[in-house]
């Protein structure tokens, strides 16, 4: 306890003394590692925030010898955790204050920790030695790591993947004042990062900043979710493809017929649009779509679809940078084509939301060079260049892209260089200025294009990226200063992307001794040699030598010539090195600040326009840390005093949070409230509002009370008028943006105009009229937003019949409409809602629909003066992409719609021509709930725009190339129809008809059921007569309707038919009526109930007349009473239900389920199925685990009965012996994984009544442990408990309760030994002891599992005694494993123990009784021996077995065994032993391998060959069972058969007559029975 105090007052000095506590680390970190001897883990936490906190005030170097001098202690503990705390520590450093030189040390002592015999001390050096290999890179550590071998060197890197760097935002560096930096703002519940003026009018850079934050989160966001995917081989691609896709589709993928490729190209879509992520095998699909002819494909339509196809799993599917490389090169290759170039387009932008833009545009643009294609080059660089507005700049290779544009400026072809210089413009927009000085060695004539397209750019913000950002919406309302520091990330970010040079190797001894040079001339030929190599490197980093100490000793130089020279190679190194500068604030920036105290006003300017320059890249919060600046306030220097007074008062107004050390700096601001300067003491007066404002008033003055009285009336005085004019907080950046324009712009502000002209960073503003402008803001806010102007509707539409204004008619908005709209809406709008309409951020858009909403109601009459401007600003956001826009969009619409109707006001040609052709446009929509709710406007339209005059715009609809779009506006002219009559139909009934009844051939199948859909809706209008308007129809089409006609009348009329009816006709098997089970029929009369009757047609319904349908969808929702009737589809379906991630249809198809199981006569329709059943139950669990549980929105009351229907149909099953012998091993291992992680699940607790539902799990195992095959459920165990011992992910609780239940097993063992097959167990153990050896199971933790295989073996032994050594001819190989010799150890120790007791009697009765099991064993080993020769790949080691079992047993009868097989088989294994008889007796080399490859081959498709199914157990995990249920099925089904044909009829008759008879007669049996 005492240790722990003194390491919890230790941790306490050090985060308060900070730096100056770094004189006593020497002293106490030694002491502090001897304790990590300690083993108690609160002594050990108290010591780690210890010796962490210390090292926080000094540096590695400082401490690297009392940390390698206990890296070889005999502790293991005090190892681990020295190596523990050189892990954290490197997370605090960067490559420059990681140097080799101290590196170099660490990675010998912990390659030497990495061989140690201690587990924890190897994890710990492998934990240091990554985290070293993320901080300075694998270059720089693998040099060190020559000699660790691949499996420790994987190790080490998989450890770097998991580090996460804490300086990762600050920039900082590890030792010293950087560490002190880099701990504060983790330490800090808010994070105090300020944004910094920015005075220079480097306006794109600074403009960028704020756009780049969401980049940054899009960027942190999409690295936490990459995709890692393994390449498949061609066959497994093939395979998993075939699972997912029809077989006519992959059939026709490489058909010569372009048609048929279409035709799968079509499949192919449909089907990936139908799929869940994740069941959706990218990686296979890409490859089927490159598969012959593949990216050659010439037909354009194909191709088309193709791209469109990689776009969709793109987009839809979990896709991989693996999956990416398959289709890039194909992508690249076409985006110059004039027909595929926008499909590919659209392919890339989907693959870079999948895997990050930055990865996807380095591989197209490199790929593109590669090509010689000139079209291609162009095309991709105009793809990359809006790729950036979409995506954003974060994580953008710079310089990469900058090699390749320089290549693309040097094309002989103009439009390759017209689009390089395009895509450097939107480069510009992010990057600024800087981004010219790559360019300035390139011609003049060039340079100054380039100028001109920067010029453009020069003032423009870049777009808020609308793609890759998820996240950013949901964050943006965040605290104040968490979103300052995103903005100022954002900036560090974009800084980060430029490549920088290394230049520390180029500060050479040679010149910092010169700058150090007695002579003024030799010291300023070293400045010129810096400077020159600064120039020379444009962007370097921040590792810059000795170069600091040097340039800080000219700072305070003689020559004042050499001072400025200093400052000038100051500024040039901050814009040169970026945020990196912040490490360099202390030793280098401090100094600067110094001279801002010299005599000479030009030095003095000099320093400021340096410090400025410095905090533009750094930002204040790192000058204001510390003791610094109140120590350089402290001086009694006028000039330094007055300049930095005036440097705070211009930047503190700026902040919106400062650093508590300011209050350091408070004494010595009343000092130069009394100064003898006039200067100082009006700079002091100015300064003190800005102080005031951030330390509040009550602190400042509390101050005062340590002045003299006299001193403190006089401050007190000044700190009440200074209260007065304390400006306010500046908000967040885009809370001000978004109020700045109605303060400057709104016309009603007449009385408070003159409160708008104080700037926050003019000076020492007023506190109150700022208050006040903000109220009036929100006044002007809260007034009309729609303006009533009389006539101006009319007046629009007088303008674009005459064609005065441009008419709204376009695929795409141009900018010439957006300006137009935005001209038309100034005299309607106030100019902030303005703004907030036509603003680039989506986000504003959302707010500004909210707003007219509310206002909606109350403007009746002003929103339908201008709701022709209204509809067509909608029309614009039908075109955005962003879903939340859209649906806030769609909300309005069905809102205004409804207060159109109450009004009964009709909307006119003009309004309606400009907005329903737009809106149908996202009738097409991908997603349902956009759909949903235009279908639902649609309706609504009706009730303000004639039927009539919608119907032409829907008919045009139908045109599209969008099905989905085709298909909805297909099913609202039906219910046009229905709804209207036929006179709806525009220009006539009969041709509209016609053209409705075309797309009954459409490819489409929702198509073509759409359109026959609308014909049945125009026969229920007008009967008979449709057949005459709609004239000649192919007959095709004709059958289609006819068809459609008869099975929609059958659906409702017979729902349960119905059912039936869709589950047969989707099943892709044979349906179970058409095949014959004649073995099963004549020998089981209980399993009737499992063969369906055959479905009897009522013909008479056929000539009743038909009933036309609701047009309304059903649910496909089977009911199940009579489930022991249905067919095997149906009970599919059911379990199929159980596995629903909706939890009410998951509740609802265990209910059914349980209904049967509970009934003894129906629950035999489960036989067959309990495999599938037990894998749909534990995928739900597994579902609830990691889905239901994790989602607070869910009531968890729904989530207990879920778990209460799956245990009690659990319990129901596992009640009946012979359904729970069907359960499989692989199925029975993870329904224990899941019921054992359901058992540890500590949320599970949380519930009402959790408890009892536990102890209900636990009932539910005991009864699968009794109940199921006992061969199965211990293979089970055993299998599991080896997967849970290799996984370190696992809980150790997790392992011990497999223990257990194996332990529950071996108890009963006496009891089951007979019903167990020991060579599947002993294969198994074997199996298991490969992988876990005795040396290895011992060094585990626990001793448990060894006792418990030991046990195991040894009741196995106990109970067969000797006999165990005959059940291992399932091992194929013996050595692998110690279990042979094991076994016999058991069984000699056992003998010796029987032995003693024994006389020579009970020897020879011993004996008789192994000789009865000799000969009771004969028959087993001769039945293996057969099944090895009748499988093709054990063919001649049969042979070779028989032949010797033949030599050792020469009166073993072997006829039973042949009289089974055919007479070919019997002469084939003859003549097999007589040249294995041959051969080894010498007679001479016959060459067999031939004549039994052909025996072999005919024996394989032999009629009569042994079964070889049964050669070996099947062990199928459950995956491969969903996957194989039909073969399942049917080797189950010839098992059975054979079962029945050994049992009943063990010869089979050849005659073809006597089978005739022998068939009439069991049918005549079955016709019986039935009866």
């Amino acid at each position: 306890m005492l240790v722990a105090m003194a390491a919890k007052c230790l941790a306490g000095l050090a985060t308060g003394l900070r730096k100056k506590f770094g004189t006593y680390a020497g002293h106490v970190v030694p002491t502090i590692l001897e304790k990590f001897k300690e083993k108690k883990p609160q002594v050990v936490q108290a010591l780690q925030e210890a010796i962490d906190a210390v090292f926080l005030t000094t540096t590695l170097q400082n401490i690297s010898e009392d940390v390698l001098a206990v890296m070889d202690n005999k502790n293991p503990s005090i190892k681990q955790q020295a190596s523990l705390f050189l892990a954290r520590s490197f997370r605090h450093c960067t490559p420059s204050t990681l140097p080799k030189s101290v590196l170099k040390p660490f990675c010998a002592a912990f390659l030497k920790q990495v061989n140690d015999s201690a587990p924890e001390v190897r994890d710990a050096a492998f934990e240091a030695l990554g985290t070293a290999m993320k901080v300075v890179g694998e270059k720089a550590v693998n040099p060190f790591l020559a000699d660790v071998d691949k499996l420790k060197l994987d190790k080490i890197k998989e450890c770097a993947d998991k580090v996460e760097l804490v300086g990762k935002k600050g920039g900082g560096g590890g030792g010293g004042g950087g560490g002190e930096k880099k701990a504060k703002p983790a330490a800090k519940a808010p994070p105090a990062v300020e944004a910094p003026a920015k005075p220079s009018a480097a306006g794109p850079p600074k403009k960028g900043k704020p756009a780049s934050a969401p980049s940054a989160k899009s960027k942190k966001a999409s690295d936490t979710k990459e995709t890692v995917e393994t390449e498949l081989s061609p066959e497994v691609c093939e395979e998993k493809a075939a699972a997912v896709l029809p077989a006519s589709c992959m059939q026709l993928l490489d058909s010569g017929n372009w048609k048929e490729r279409l035709a799968s190209m079509e499949e192919f879509q449909r089907a990936v649009e139908q799929m869940d992520k994740s069941e959706m095998p990218c990686q296979a699909l890409v490859k089927m779509l490159a598969k012959k002819p593949g990216w050659k494909e010439t037909n354009f339509q194909v191709m088309q679809m193709k791209l469109h196809i990689v776009g969709l799993i793109a987009q839809k599917g979990s896709f991989s940078k693996t999956s990416a490389l398959v289709v890039l090169d194909g992508l690249v290759d076409k985006i110059g084509d004039v027909k595929c170039g926008s499909n590919a387009k659209e392919a890339l932008t989907a693959i870079g939301e999948a895997c990050s833009l930055p990865w996807t545009a380095e591989q197209v643009v490199s790929m593109a060079f590669t090509q010689k294609n000139p079209k291609n080059q162009a095309e991709t660089l105009n793809w990359l260049a809006n790729a950036m507005k979409e995506f954003g700049f974060a994580g953008i290779n710079v310089k990469a892209f900058i090699n390749n544009v320089k290549t693309a400026l040097g094309a002989t072809n103009p439009a390759v260089r017209t689009s390089a210089i395009t895509l450097l413009g939107v480069m510009y927009l992010y990057m600024g200025a800087p981004l010219r000085m790559f360019f300035e060695d390139e011609k003049p004539a060039l340079l100054s294009q380039i100028d001109a397209e920067f010029e453009k750019m020069q003032g423009q913000s870049p777009p808020a990226p609308i793609r890759g950002t998820k996240k950013a919406g949901a964050e943006e309302e965040g605290d104040a200063a968490a979103e300052e520091e995103e903005v100022d990330g954002g900036a560090g970010d974009i800084m980060d992307l430029l490549p920088r040079t290394d230049i520390s190797d180029k500060i050479t001894s040679d010149m910092v001794s010169k700058i150090s040079d007695k002579n003024w001339k030799i010291r300023k030929e070293g400045l010129d040699e810096v400077a020159a190599v600064i120039s020379e490197a444009k962007f370097i980093q921040a590792n810059i030598g000795e170069l600091p100490m040097a340039l800080k000793g000219r700072l305070n130089d003689s020559n004042k010539l050499l001072v400025q020279q200093a400052l000038n190679i100051l500024q040039q190194i901050a814009t040169a090195m970026g945020p990196s500068l912040k490490q360099h604030v202390k030793n280098l920036g401090i100094p600067v600040i110094t001279v801002l105290g010299d005599s000479k006003s030009n030095v003095r300017a000099a320093a400021l326009s340096t410090l400025n320059a410095w905090v533009e890249q750094t930002g204040m919060k790192e000058w204001l840390e510390g003791e610094d600046l109140s120590e350089e306030l402290k001086k009694e220097n006028p000039f330094l005093r007055q300049e930095i007074l005036g440097w705070l008062a211009e930047k503190l107004p700026t902040l919106r949070t400062v650093p508590a050390d300011l209050m350091l700096c408070v004494p010595h601001l009343y000092g130069c409230l009394e100064d003898r300067s006039g200067d100082v003491r009006k700079k002091a007066q100015d300064a003190l509002p800005t102080f005031m404002m951030h330390l509040g008033y009550e602190k400042m003055s509390k101050a005062t009370s340590k002045l003299k009285p006299a001193s403190k009336d006089q401050v007190v005085g000044m700190l009440e008028k200074a209260r007065a004019v304390m400006p306010a907080k500046p908000e967040a950046p885009a809370k001000a943006a978004a109020s700045k324009p109605p303060a400057s712009s709104t016309p009603a502000a007449k009385p408070a105009s003159g409160l708008c002209t104080f700037p926050l960073t003019t000076g020492v503003v007023g506190k109150k009229p700022p208050v006040k402008a903000g109220a009036k803001d929100e006044e002007d806010k809260s007034g009309p937003i729609f303006i009533l102007v009389p006539n101006g509707k009319e007046q629009r539409i007088k303008e674009e019949k005459a064609l005065k204004i441009l008419k709204w008619n376009f695929i795409t908005p141009r900018d010439e409409y957006v300006e137009q709209l935005k001209t038309q809406m100034s005299t309607c709008l106030p100019k902030w809602l303005q703004d907030e309409l036509f603003h680039f951020d989506f986000q504003r858009h959302v707010k500004a629909i909210g707003a007219m909403i509310e206002h909606m109601e109350a403007e009746c009459e002003a929103v339908i003066g201008c709701l022709d401007l209204i509809l067509k600003w909608f029309t614009l956001r039908f075109f955005d992409t962003n879903t939340s826009v859209l649906m806030k969009a769609l909300e309005f619409l069905k809102l205004l719609f409804t207060m159109l109707s109450r009004k009964n006001y009709q909307l006119n040609d003009y309004e309606a021509s400009s907005f329903i052709p737009y809106l149908i446009l996202k009738v097409g929509e991908s997603k349902d709930v956009v759909r949903k709710d235009v279908r639902a406007i649609l309706t609504m339209l009706c009730k303000v725009y004639a039927a009539s005059k919608v119907f032409p715009f829907l008919m045009e609809g139908t045109k599209s190339k969008n099905s989905k779009q085709r298909c909805e506006c297909l099913e609202e002219l039906g219910c046009l129809i229905e709804n209207f009559g036929m006179n709806v139909c525009q220009p006539t009934p009969a041709k509209a008809l016609k053209e409705i009844a075309l797309h009954i051939g459409d490819r489409d199948t929702t198509v073509r059921n759409a359109a026959l859909n609308t014909v049945v809706a125009a026969y229920n209008a007008c009967g008979d007569q449709v057949f005459k308007l709609i004239g000649n129809v192919r007959p095709s089409n004709l059958n289609h309707k006819n068809a459609a006609e008869v099975t929609s009348s059958s659906i409702f009329n017979s729902q349960a038919r119905a059912q039936n009816a869709h589950l047969e006709q989707s099943a892709p098997s044979i349906p179970k009526e058409f095949q014959l089970d004649l073995e099963v029929f004549e020998n089981n009369h209980t399993c009737a109930s499992d063969i369906p009757d055959l479905v009897q047609h009522k013909l008479d319904e056929v000539l009743e007349p038909v009933m036309i349908p609701e047009r309304k969808m059903r649910s496909v929702s089977p009911h199940f009473d009579d489930i022991h009737n249905s067919s095997a589809s149906t009970i599919n379906f059911v379990i199929s239900q159980v596995a629903s991630g909706d939890i009410n249809t998951s509740i609802q198809a265990l209910a059914q389920i349980d209904e049967v199981l509970r009934q003894a006569d129906k629950a035999e329709a489960m036989s067959g199925h309990i495999d599938q059943f037990l894998i749909a139950t534990f995928m739900q669990l597994r579902l609830i685990y990691n889905t239901h549980m994790a989602d607070d929105r869910l009531d968890k009351k729904d989530i207990f009965k879920l778990y209460s229907c799956i245990i009690g149909n659990m319990l129901s099953l596992f009640s009946m012996e012979s359904l729970a012998r069907e359960a499989s091993m692989g199925v029975l291992k993870d329904l224990m994984h899941g019921l054992i992680t359901l058992m540890l699940d500590t949320r599970v607790e949380d519930i009402e009544d959790g408890q009892q539902l536990i102890r209900s799990v636990n009932l539910l195992v005991v009864r699968v442990l009794e109940k199921s095959d006992q061969t199965n459920i211990l293979s089970a165990l055993l299998v599991l408990l080896q997967d849970s011992l290799i996984s370190t992910a696992g809980s150790p609780m997790f392992s011990e309760l497999v223990m257990k239940c194996l332990w529950r097993m071996i108890r009963f063992l006496p009891q089951t030994i007979n019903s167990i097959n020991l060579d599947r167990i002993l294969l198994d153990v074997h199996n298991f002891m490969k992988v876990f050896p005795k040396e290895k199971l011992k060094q585990l933790k626990s001793d448990v599992p060894h006792r418990t295989l030991k046990t195991l073996l040894h009741t196995l032994c106990r109970l067969t005694g000797a006999k165990i050594l005959d059940h291992m001819s399932m091992i194929e190989n013996r050595n692998e494993s110690e279990l042979e010799a094991h076994l016999r150890r058991v069984v000699k120790h056992s003998a010796n123990l029987s032995g003693l007791k024994s006389d020579k009697s009970t020897e020879k009765g011993a004996l008789r009784s192994d000789d009865k099991v000799i000969k009771a064993k004969v028959s087993d080993i001769l039945s293996e021996i057969f099944k090895k020769i009748g499988s093709k790949e054990n063919t001649k080691e049969g042979l070779t077995e028989l032949y010797e079992y033949k030599q050792k047993y020469s009166d073993a009868d072997l006829e039973p065994f042949l009289r089974n097989n055919s007479q070919f088989f019997q002469s084939y294994v003859d003549r097999g032993l007589r040249m294995i008889e041959s051969e080894r007796e010498g007679k001479g080399r016959i060459q067999t391998s031939t004549v039994l490859l052909i025996h072999q081959i005919r024996i394989l498709f032999t009629e009569d060959r042994p079964p070889l199914s049964s050669l070996r157990p099947s062990v199928a995990s459950s995956t491969d069972m969903l996957h194989s249920k039909l073969s399942q099925l049917k080797e189950s089904r010839e098992h059975f058969q054979q079962e029945q044909s050994h049992s009943h009829s063990p010869t089979r008759s050849s005659s073809p007559a006597s089978n005739l008879d022998d068939l009439k007669k069991r049918l005549e049996r079955i016709k019986s029975n039935r009866q």
